[in-house]
């Protein structure tokens, strides 16, 4: 028995919605269990459907996909973002990432390729079109920001206090209501975002940085 990958789809052009989910449909692996037209109502159904992938439009009315990927994946960061847009903008594509997203795919791309990319987000891997590759390689490391904890968002801040401070996944869970299996989540984020192995060093690193406020 194949060990489908759920996703969600959110694009405000219901011919083109429409179109991506009738192509993932013919994929035995990939499983489109929600769609929508609003980042309002792609991060509802992040909470309740909890999905492994969320394809995401940069381009909506009220909520673009900048601002629903910061949300969805400050709720929900076991669900991993690919933002499919028509925008080959480098800063778009920047922010995106910044957001939470680990895919960028650009429109044109093949049912057979979007597929391919999905398999590999769910993975671990982060994806970029080929074709914006090399510009954002460039930005990021000419940008890239001198103190590691301004990558982190406020809540994985907070959590790093809290492991500074030496508490467990548990009880860290506890202390911010939110489930163990979230906090595990959350500290894997961490770890990738101050590029360290364990807890132990991004406690460390957090410590040289000076410890952040909670």
């Amino acid at each position: 028995m194949v060990d489908r990958i759920s996703v969600v789809v959110v694009d405000d052009h219901p011919l083109f919605r429409h179109g991506v989910v009738t192509s993932l449909a013919g994929e035995a692996d990939l499983e489109v269990v929600g769609e929508t037209d609003s980042g309002e109502q792609a991060l509802q159904l992040a909470r309740t459907l909890m999905p492994r992938l969320m394809l995401l439009d940069i381009s909506m009315e009220g909520w673009d996909g900048i601002v629903t990927a910061e949300k969805v994946s400050t709720a929900c960061p076991a669900t991993t973002i690919v933002m499919l847009t028509m925008s080959d903008d480098k800063d778009r594509l920047l922010a995106a990432f910044k957001a939470g997203a680990r895919a960028y795919v650009l429109k044109g791309v093949s049912g057979q390729e979007l597929a391919r990319v999905l398999r590999a987000a769910a993975a671990g891997e982060v994806y970029v079109s080929q074709s914006l590759a090399g510009e954002m390689l460039v930005s990021l490391t000419q940008g890239k920001a001198p103190d590691p904890l301004q990558e982190l968002t406020p809540r994985e801040r907070d959590i790093l206090a809290l492991i500074g401070d030496g508490y467990t996944n548990r009880e860290i869970g506890e202390k911010i209501f939110l489930s163990e299996q979230t906090i595990k989540h959350y500290v894997t984020n961490i770890l990738q975002k101050l590029q360290v192995r364990s807890r132990v060093e991004a406690a460390l690193l957090a410590s040289r940085h000076g410890k952040p406020s909670r």
